[in-house]
């Protein structure tokens, strides 16, 4: 956590600083090796997602890339259990104020003078993820397609939560071998993790806990989609297709959720 939806629900969120130019820029934390004199007196072109990553564009002074990773959060207001956490507070001259909070000082802030390049698949929510293309990347991996659509370098943005999800509705078990999944499939499979992407983003993600190392996306908020999780974080409850007992694994050093018998 977060994962693609949480990570767009917090870019969404940012929209209003678009166009504003920072003024100054205060870095908290040594940890994160950031020159905030080298920020000031840019301006924001616009703020997108890549991945996991929220990339806010500084024209041709490059590009702030922010890493949330497991309890990262970057927004326009904290609450009073956060501000011990903030690690990066930029000042706009739009009167708006980003905090990046960081209670576990896992994420990463790097301005890339260049520009953000990164060794990541393919958007699932862009044009080019078909189920043509998802078949053709399946089609040559022995991986289990659990930890398939794990890995950043092939679809970005899919994480623990939404692969358990996807395979539970496409009922596909999660330790089959990419290659063998059939055509339908494949398909069935892109679908549902197009459907499952967009389902959480519009539920604004999913909140697992209530402490401040937890998403929510904003104070005083949580996320919706924890309400409709069909496998991830049920282990033996019933199957809400079968009623057979949800099963946990590991996999690739992470709990896998699934139904032992609808995935097959």
């Amino acid at each position: 956590m977060p994962e693609l939806p949480e990570v767009e629900v917090f870019v969404r969120r940012l929209q209003p600083i678009v166009g504003a130019t920072i003024d100054r820029v205060e870095v908290l934390d040594d940890q994160l090796n950031l020159d905030g004199s080298m920020l000031a007196g840019t301006t924001v072109s616009s703020v997108e997602r890549r991945g996991k990553h929220i990339v806010i564009h500084l024209g041709d002074r490059g590009d702030l890339v922010v890493h949330l990773r497991m309890s990262g959060r970057l927004r326009l207001h904290r609450g009073e259990n956060e501000v011990k956490h903030t690690r990066l507070v930029l000042y706009l001259d739009s009167g708006d104020t980003v905090y990046f909070v960081n209670p576990r000082r896992l994420g990463t802030v790097i301005h890339c003078l260049d520009g953000f390049e990164a060794d990541l698949g393919i958007e699932p929510l862009s044009r080019s993820f078909t189920a043509d293309v998802l078949g053709k990347m399946t089609g040559k991996s022995r991986s289990p397609i659990k930890l398939f659509l794990l890995d950043q370098r092939k679809i970005a943005g899919v994480g623990n939560i939404y692969a358990s999800e996807a395979l539970w509705r496409s009922g596909i078990s999660p330790e089959r071998e990419a290659k063998t999944l059939s055509y339908d499939e494949v398909h069935s499979l892109h679908g549902n993790i197009v459907s499952v992407l967009n389902d959480a983003i519009a539920g604004q993600g999913t909140t697992i806990g209530n402490s401040v190392s937890d998403y929510h996306p904003s104070v005083g908020e949580q996320g919706e989609f924890q309400n409709h999780l069909s496998v991830y974080g049920r282990e033996a409850e019933p199957c809400e297709r079968c009623g057979t007992a949800i099963a946990r694994l590991k996999q690739g050093g992470r709990s896998t959720y699934y139904c032992r018998d609808c995935q097959t």
